[in-house]
């Protein structure tokens, strides 16, 4: 699948997007062996999250859909789990097979987990390593997937995550509900923390600070009522779309705005996009708002390293932001880019030239010289971020911009197309390479 998008301009309005995707995935993995009956809204109907809900399935876990966006996940508790009857198939979630390799290291069963081609060549070793250091038994590929578990015995340990990681973290916490001693995990940066926010939700003890996370060990999990925020990560997108539209002046309602996650609004209004953040409240520990974004003119600057890891999956959207700005902007200390669904330096860097906008590319950054976007075709690399970044660029371009394999889309804002096209984006989709775009 392939996206078209012309030249438009967005009109004002309000909309939604789905749910967050990284609490759609702890919801259903802590309420899955919490005791007792977890309801979840709005769940992501994507296809990342559907994957967890599926390995779950799998190993014994009743999950009714009343609604695609509801959720009721009846928990089997900490030793509820039963042997799937085949291997886990993670599809592109990074984060699922991450956390599932936590949640299963401690188990009383053997378990694999598989991917998709582009999962299959995201590293696993920094997972591996602290869950071994824990006494669990995984083989890997070279470190890479697919990932086999031979459920250990857990021990506590304290351990210091050379790379800041929420994933990383988040396996250890889930592994060490099962370890005999208390989990201390360092972290080199602030990562985000619905992790850690879930786990008190629940009744687990823990103790969080921007550096470190000490967790008690024995303890176990109370079911609970979630409301999921909408992802801010996919709302990011809409923001840049109407920061960039002439005279928008936009609202996107129920937005997580977890200040570990903020980052891209913080770097965008130092830029000088006009963002506001109005109705802060809670949708149980997590803060949620409604942003309200106007046309804005923007400014060219050097992107503080230290935001790095509170906007570490909005980087395309920064990207694109910095190439429509004036002057040039700077990114540094995103080496992490390079390990994602794609490495993502690389193909918005890639992207950016197919559209006629100079970049500079280094090991762990990048300088993007602002200025006007032409029209022309790029590669998506499969990769959804790098697709829906591309797609609002087109917004924007002198004519039409052609993305490539777009169908990854769906892994986590399902209705993107539709989203956009709801605020004016004139956006078309070729089924297949080749086909007569429809609209």
């Amino acid at each position: 699948m392939n996206f078209v998008v012309e030249p438009s301009a967005l009109k004002s309005g309000t909309v939604t997007v789905p749910g967050d995707k990284s609490i759609s995935h702890r919801a259903l993995m802590l309420g899955a062996i919490a005791d007792g009956t977890t309801s979840v809204r709005g769940f992501l109907d994507g296809e990342d999250c559907l994957a967890s809900l599926a390995a779950l399935r799998a190993m014994g876990v009743n999950i009714t859909r009343p609604e695609a966006t509801e959720l009721v996940v009846e928990g089997v508790g900490k030793a509820g789990l039963k042997v799937p009857a085949g291997a886990l198939d993670m599809g592109n979630s990074g984060t699922a097979m991450r956390l599932f390799a936590g949640l299963l290291a401690g188990q009383s069963f053997s378990s694999e987990l598989t991917g998709d081609a582009s999962l299959s060549k995201r590293p696993m070793d920094r997972v591996v390593r602290p869950l071994s250091m824990m006494g669990a038994s995984i083989q890997s590929s070279e470190g890479y997937p697919p990932l086999v578990i031979d459920g250990q015995s857990l021990h506590g340990l304290v351990y210091s995550m050379p790379v800041a990681s929420a994933q990383v973290k988040s396996a250890i916490l889930l592994a060490g509900l099962y370890a005999t001693g208390e989990v201390v995990v360092h972290q080199p940066a602030i990562t985000r923390d619905h992790t850690e926010r879930m786990l008190t939700a629940m009744g687990v003890e823990l103790r969080a600070g921007e550096t470190q996370i000490i967790m008690p060990a024995g303890q176990g999990l109370k079911a609970i009522d979630i409301q999921v925020p909408a992802d801010l990560s996919s709302a990011a997108f809409v923001i840049l779309a109407a920061i960039l539209s002439p005279d928008a002046d936009v609202t996107i309602a129920n937005v997580g705005v977890n200040p570990t996650r903020t980052g891209v609004i913080e770097i965008l209004q130092s830029m000088g996009a006009d963002i506001g953040i109005q109705n802060v409240r809670l949708f149980g520990e997590e803060p949620v708002a409604d942003l309200t974004v106007r046309s804005s003119s923007l400014r060219g600057i050097d992107v503080d390293s230290a935001k790095v890891s509170l906007a570490i999956d909005e980087f395309p959207v920064l990207f694109i932001a910095a190439a429509c700005a004036r002057g040039k902007t700077s990114f540094s200390g995103i080496g992490e880019l390079r390990v994602k669904e794609s490495d993502r330096i690389a193909a918005m860097a890639e992207g950016l030239r197919a559209l006629s906008v100079a970049v500079d590319e280094t090991e762990d950054g990048a300088v993007v010289h602002g200025g006007k976007l032409y029209g022309g075709n790029v590669n998506s690399h499969g990769d959804h971020r790098i697709a829906m970044a591309f797609a609002v660029a087109g917004s924007v371009a002198e004519w039409a911009v052609r993305i490539d394999d777009t169908a990854a889309v769906d892994t986590s804002f399902p209705g993107f197309v539709e989203s956009m096209r709801s605020l004016g984006l004139s956006i078309s989709v070729e089924e297949e390479s080749g086909a007569e775009p429809t609209s």
